[in-house]
């Protein structure tokens, strides 16, 4: 029992020390503003003027929609040939291509839909 005392009394006293010397390596400065930065209240955005992320936003969001379009096309497409093949005796290389070019087209999406 006092071994585990003793030994948790020495990993506390070699953190503290650690802590400690870490604090006085940096030293008490603070940390300088970057240049260009003064320490008054930012300028408000123009309501007029749209932001670039806007703007980004909104481009993003219409060429997202677009390739939603397309998605659905394509699958429409998968299925109509899927309808039309007897797939149990051949799997047609055209099915396969677009079931890639659909997969390749969702991950697509999936990632621009993060952000």
């Amino acid at each position: 029992m006092k071994t585990r005392r003793l030994f948790l009394g020495e990993l506390l006293t070699a953190g503290a020390a650690t802590g400690l010397a870490g604090a006085l390596a940096l030293g008490q400065s603070p940390n300088p503003l970057p240049p260009g930065l003064t320490g008054g209240a930012p300028n408000p955005p123009d309501p007029k003027q749209p932001s670039s992320e806007k703007a980004f936003m909104e481009a993003n969001e219409k060429d997202l929609h677009k390739k939603v379009e397309q998605l659905y096309e394509l699958v429409t497409e998968l299925k109509a040939e899927a309808d039309k093949t007897d797939s149990t005796k051949v799997l047609s290389l055209n099915l396969v291509k677009k079931a890639e070019e659909i997969e390749k087209l969702a991950h697509d999406i999936k990632i621009r839909s993060k952000g």
